[in-house]
């Protein structure tokens, strides 16, 4: 392991990192346009990078590379913290976005390519809006049993795919207890699948959703998830609970706004993104 560190520490000595967030969710961008990180080395980067307290801390890495689709301005290489690759991040998305825009890279609106197909971004300032993948595989009104209890589930794959539970009072929701169980449920092997409890609230005249999700990759519970709001908000307009346009409250308190386009099978996830910093990566990041 040590090996590995040294030789990777000589490619990446003194490589700019950016770090961002979304809701919540927080994300280390590294530009590798001359591809010099194959993915094995991604893999292990990831896992040493996104260590809390021990290294530069974040949910997820994402390597900025050159496209294959003439269609899209670059293309990205996701990875969770414990390494493993995910096809798309709606927050990871937004917050792309903004980094390449504010480093002059490529002006919105634009593309970009993902493992779930090609993106959408606007950028405007801070706030970022982005197209998810169609929607698709949706399947309501199932029942997911566990050792737990017995659950009725939505499902449907928004670019990664989501189980969708509503609950009365979201704050009492066991999210650590019963995600595990349901990631992990049969019924979704071998890629497992990110949870989401939802809640839907009516009042003073606003009704809209609170959300909590058990994200698959980070197999734990997050302040957010893009792509987990745009799904959420997806099913509850298909059981008709709510309109085209659905606000989504986080767990980190930030509010997100998904736009359904019907007629286009379109789902648009907007929001605000935060540039925390740009630095040097040193060798201590990555014993």
């Amino acid at each position: 392991m040590k090996e590995i560190s040294d030789f990777l520490f000589k490619k990446i000595n003194n490589q700019t990192f950016y770090k961002l967030s979304a809701s919540g969710n927080d994300f280390i961008v590294i530009l590798n346009f001359e591809n010099q990180f194959n993915i094995d080395e991604k893999r292990f980067l990831a896992q040493k990078f996104c260590r809390s307290k021990f290294s530069i801390s974040a949910d997820g890495l994402i390597f900025l590379e050159k496209p294959k689709n003439s269609e899209a301005s670059f293309s990205w290489h996701f990875f969770n913290s414990d390494g493993s690759e995910a096809e798309m991040c709606g927050n990871g998305a937004r917050c792309v976005a903004r980094l390449v825009e504010e480093l002059g890279l490529f002006k919105s609106p634009f593309y970009f390519e993902t493992k779930a197909g090609l993106i959408y971004a606007e950028v405007k300032e801070k706030r970022v809006k982005v197209a998810l993948t169609s929607p698709k595989d949706l399947k309501l009104n199932f029942v997911i049993r566990t050792d737990y209890d017995w659950f009725l589930a939505h499902f449907v794959n928004t670019g990664v795919p989501h189980v969708v539970i509503f609950w009365e009072d979201i704050n009492s929701a066991p999210v650590e207890k019963i995600g595990p169980k349901i990631r992990y449920h049969e019924m979704f092997k071998p890629a497992g699948t990110n949870v989401n409890f939802v809640e839907v609230v009516e009042e003073e005249n606003k009704k809209y959703l609170k959300i909590r999700t058990y994200e698959r990759g980070v197999e734990a519970e997050t302040l957010a998830c893009g792509t987990g709001a745009g799904a959420s908000a997806y099913i509850a307009n298909k059981l008709g609970l709510m309109g085209e346009k659905v606000d989504v409250l986080t767990k980190g308190e930030e509010l997100l706004t998904v736009y359904i386009e019907n007629k286009t099978n379109k789902i648009y996830l907007e929001g605000d993104t935060r540039f925390i910093c740009e630095g040097k990566i040193k060798e201590d990041a990555i014993i």
